[in-house]
């Protein structure tokens, strides 16, 4: 660049005092180079403004804002001196490479001082692992906080006493990202049972605390499914009725579809343990997950794990109680049945065979008619279903044919299809 050309004061960093070529603004206002202000804040330690003196510690943090409208500035400046020999500035195509040792440092110094680095290291790794991040580059920097201990770092801060409440919110996102990494996961959290308690104790605090965002609770509920899906089946079996209640309160709040999705997801996890389906019922779950499924806007997905959740429930007689107590639990599942896909066909049939065999009172068997059951499974036997599944239908056809044989309640052009033995 020739020296005789002025370069505007406001195009220059305030650290290094040369041309910014990736301008980026911290919570001060101040805009700077992003390699000298992350030079200053994660290698240097520092905890204050470099031009206004003012701390980051408090009320500030440590988040670093790309300048956009400032480096397109900067660019059209370059372009119109280019005849002077200043070449112009790249726009940057990801965030900034962040490599083991920086890592490996920044956790190593933060667990030194844990008061004054613990929510710098936070952000850090936050931002290097944010959902915005291209997925090539997001992978990439997961492998290298796994490496670097992160996992562990971050959990330790999830059970810390004296961790701050934007501290917590910020480990329970970050853990809520490392989905994939189910060995590493499991190696850490479930090391030892004192340690998975009060790491299951700390999300259980951010599921039940009523200051809690949406965003902490649905952040929160995935890291439970990822913890109790790689537990052993001791810790999966001894699950308290507190936890059920909880998940129960997810569901029920819509916190999210996500967060809908985990929480369904988990009780899949921890029902094929018998006790643990008595404590999903006492909480309430059957009610809800038919309020749920009233919903005509649910997502499929969503359709199809309440369907599975609610068809294990209907394995004990309490579930199988709430659900024909429900005055729209028989007819919601019926409804349900070829209207959302095979799976969740294949599961609600499943549910009306567990009330059709155990629960046949003359008073279910006349709901199942005026509801239209029948009529659907007259339907089952004829489209394009599994052989299990018609075969089921089949089953509860034969087992109250001398109810519903003649009924009315089922359309003369589907009689033909009643099955006769």
């Amino acid at each position: 660049m020739e020296v005789n050309i002025e370069i505007p004061s406001h195009f220059l960093c305030p650290i290094s005092l040369q041309l910014m070529r990736d301008p980026v603004t911290i919570s001060t206002g101040i805009t700077f180079d992003r390699d000298f202000i992350e030079k200053w804040l994660f290698s240097c330690n520092k905890t204050i403004c470099p031009v206004t003196k003012q701390p980051l510690d408090d009320d500030l943090s440590f988040v670093i804002t790309p300048n956009h409208t400032l480096r397109r500035l900067i660019q059209s400046w370059c372009t119109l001196h280019a005849s002077y020999g200043v070449e112009r500035i790249p726009t940057p195509t990801q965030p900034p490479t962040i490599t083991h040792s920086n890592i490996s440092k920044l956790i190593s110094d933060a667990s030194k001082s844990p008061q004054q680095l613990r929510y710098t290291c936070l952000q850090r790794i936050r931002s290097s692992i944010a959902p915005a991040t291209t997925r090539y580059y997001s992978s990439r920097c997961k492998n290298i906080i796994v490496t670097c201990g992160g996992i562990q770092y971050v959990a330790n801060v999830l059970i810390e006493k004296d961790a701050t409440r934007r501290e917590k919110e910020e480990a329970v996102f970050i853990l809520a990202q490392m989905d994939g990494y189910d060995q590493e996961f499991k190696s850490v959290v479930l090391r030892n049972d004192d340690y998975a308690d009060l790491f299951i104790d700390s999300l259980v605090g951010l599921l039940s605390s009523e200051s809690s965002s949406n965003r902490e609770r649905e952040n929160a509920i995935k890291v439970m499914k990822m913890v109790y899906s790689v537990a052993d089946p001791t810790r999966l079996g001894s699950v308290e009725h507190e936890m059920f209640a909880h998940i129960v309160r997810v569901l029920r709040d819509k916190v999210s579809k996500e967060a809908t999705k985990n929480a369904l997801k988990l009780v899949v996890e921890l029902n094929p343990w018998g006790r643990n389906r008595v404590k999903a019922v006492g909480s309430g779950a059957v009610h809800v997950l038919v309020e749920l499924l009233l919903d005509e806007r649910l997502d499929r997905r969503i359709s199809e794990l309440a369907l599975v959740v609610l068809d294990q429930l209907c394995g004990c007689a309490e579930g199988r109680a709430d659900l024909v107590g429900h005055g729209a639990g028989l007819a919601v599942v019926s409804k349900k049945i070829l209207r959302v896909s095979h799976v969740a066909s294949d599961r609600a049939i499943r549910i009306l065979s567990s009330i059709s065999r155990y629960v046949g009172t003359a008073k279910v068997v006349g709901e199942m008619m005026e509801v239209g059951v029948v009529a659907k499974l007259c339907l089952v036997i004829q489209v394009d279903c599994s052989s299990k599944t018609k075969e089921r239908a089949k089953e509860m056809l034969r087992l109250h044919s001398r109810v519903w044989k003649n009924s009315p309640c089922i359309p003369p052009h589907l009689i033909s299809s009643y099955p006769t033995n």
